[in-house]
C-alpha cells in the first residue's frame, strides 16, 4: 500500500517522543506535556455527566450547540468587550488544534505561504504542510532572545504569503507579545493584505502585572483576524476536546462545511460542560493562576540555584524555558541524557526552532512535591556532568 507524500512527511514531535520515552520508567518526573494535573471544577464535571445521563450524547449542529456559541459570545463581550455573533461568527471545534487546522484549511491553496515566527508551537508547521501550503519559519539566530523581530517577519513576506500565525502568550517561551509589536504586526497585515491567526489559549494564565492585548482589538484587524481559544488550559479540560474560533462570517461558514467532513461536531457532553464552564455564574478558574504562580516560583528559584542552568520567570503559561548552554550540550542530547540518568523528562528546545537549541522546555503541570523532586534530580544530573 502506498502512503501519500503528506502522510510520510509528517513526523511525531520531539515533545511526544520524549513523552513516549518517559513511559519506560516507573518513577519518571514528566515535565513534557502541557496537560495540567488540576481537575476541572466539580460543577463542570457534573454538567458533562448530567448530559450523558439525560441522553445528550448525539450530534449537535456542525458549528456546535447554538446555546454554547451564545455563551462564548457573552463571555467575550463580558471579559474583553469583543462582540461576535453566535450564529455566524463562532464555531465550536474539537479542541483548539482542530480550530487551527480548519482555519488554515479554509484559507490556503497549494503553494501559499504561512509565516510562523519562532519560537513556535510545533504543530503549526505540520498543519500548514497538511494543507499543501508552505510554512515559512522566521527563526533568526541573531534575533531577539526567545522572541522574534517584526523586521524579520516583514522580510519573509512574499507575493505568496497569505497568513501569519502568532501565539500569545507563547508556548514555549511564556512571553506575551508586547503591545508595540502587536501593533506593528497589525500594520504589516493591513499593508500586505494578510490574515492573522491568533492562538490565545494561554491568556487565561498571566502572572503579576503582565499585560496582554489581542491583535483583534486594533482598528481594522477584526475583519482579518482569526481568534483561536479553548477550554483545555483555562478550565483544565484537555481531554474534553473543546475549542472554539471567532472570525469573520465567511471564514466560519467555510470552517463549518469542513467540520462536517472532518469530525461532524465536537463531543456533545463536552459542549454542555463548556456551557457550565463559560456561563459566568461562577469563576471556575479563579484559583488556577495562584496555583501555577506558586509552582512557577518554586521552579524558577530551584533551577537558578543549579550551576550551568538558568531561566527567567515566564510572564504567562505553565512553561519554563531553561538555558542549558553552559553544559555544552544541545537540547536533544541534554533531554535524552537527563531522562536516562535521573528519569526526568523535558522537551528539547530545538522542537520550537533552531534559535531554541540551547534550551529545554519544562512544564510545571505537576504538583509542588514532584517539582521539588524533579529539581533535586536535575541537580544530581548536573553534578554528574562535572565529574
Amino acid at each position: 500500500m502506498y502512503l501519500s507524500d503528506i502522510a510520510q512527511s509528517i513526523k511525531p514531535s520531539l515533545t511526544r517522543h520524549l513523552f513516549n520515552l518517559a513511559k519506560a520508567y516507573d518513577d519518571v518526573i514528566d515535565f513534557t506535556l502541557g496537560d495540567p494535573d488540576i481537575p476541572p471544577h466539580q460543577a463542570i464535571k457534573n454538567a458533562g455527566c448530567r448530559a450523558i445521563q439525560e441522553g445528550k450524547t448525539r450530534y449537535s449542529q456542525n458549528a456546535g450547540l447554538l446555546e454554547l456559541r451564545e455563551v462564548i459570545s457573552q463571555y467575550y463581550k463580558r471579559k474583553e468587550g469583543l462582540d461576535y455573533l453566535p450564529l455566524s461568527e463562532i464555531i465550536v471545534t474539537v479542541g483548539a488544534m482542530e480550530g487551527l487546522y480548519l482555519s488554515l484549511l479554509s484559507l490556503l491553496n497549494p503553494g501559499d505561504e504561512v509565516i510562523i515566527p519562532a519560537p513556535y508551537y510545533v504543530n503549526y508547521e505540520q498543519m500548514v504542510q497538511m494543507c499543501h501550503a508552505k510554512p515559512i519559519i522566521v527563526d533568526n539566530l541573531d534575533g531577539e532572545k526567545l522572541g522574534f523581530k517584526v523586521e524579520d517577519v516583514e522580510e519573509a513576506i512574499t507575493d505568496k504569503t497569505k497568513v501569519i500565525i502568532i501565539n500569545t502568550p507563547s508556548n514555549p517561551s511564556g512571553k506575551i507579545i508586547p503591545v508595540g509589536k502587536i501593533e506593528a504586526l497589525a500594520a504589516l497585515a493591513k499593508q500586505y493584505d494578510l490574515v492573522i491567526i491568533s492562538d490565545e489559549v494561554y491568556k487565561c494564565l498571566i502572572y503579576g502585572d503582565s499585560k496582554f492585548k489581542s491583535i483583534v482589538e486594533i482598528e481594522g484587524m477584526r475583519e482579518r483576524t482569526i481568534l483561536v481559544n479553548s477550554l483545555s488550559k483555562e478550565f483544565c479540560m484537555t481531554g474534553w476536546r473543546i475549542g472554539y474560533v471567532l472570525a469573520p462570517a465567511e471564514v466560519i461558514a467555510a470552517m463549518t462545511k469542513l467540520q462536517e467532513n472532518v469530525a461532524a461536531c465536537a463531543p456533545l457532553p463536552s459542549q454542555y460542560a463548556a456551557i457550565e464552564a463559560l456561563s459566568g455564574e461562577s469563576d471556575y478558574s479563579a484559583d488556577m493562576v495562584n496555583i501555577f504562580t506558586k509552582r512557577r516560583n518554586i521552579f524558577v528559584d530551584g533551577i537558578n540555584k543549579i550551576s550551568k542552568l538558568s531561566c527567567e520567570a515566564p510572564e504567562a503559561t505553565f512553561y519554563l524555558m531553561v538555558d542549558i548552554s553552559e553544559t555544552g550540550m544541545k537540547s536533544e542530547e541534554f533531554a535524552i541524557a537527563l531522562l536516562k540518568a535521573v528519569h526526568v523528562a523535558v522537551v528539547p528546545g530545538i522542537t520550537y526552532g533552531r534559535s531554541c537549541d540551547n534550551y529545554v522546555r519544562m512544564a510545571f503541570t505537576l504538583g509542588e512535591d514532584k517539582i521539588q523532586e524533579g529539581i533535586k534530580r536535575i541537580q544530581t544530573f548536573i553534578n554528574q556532568l562535572s565529574l
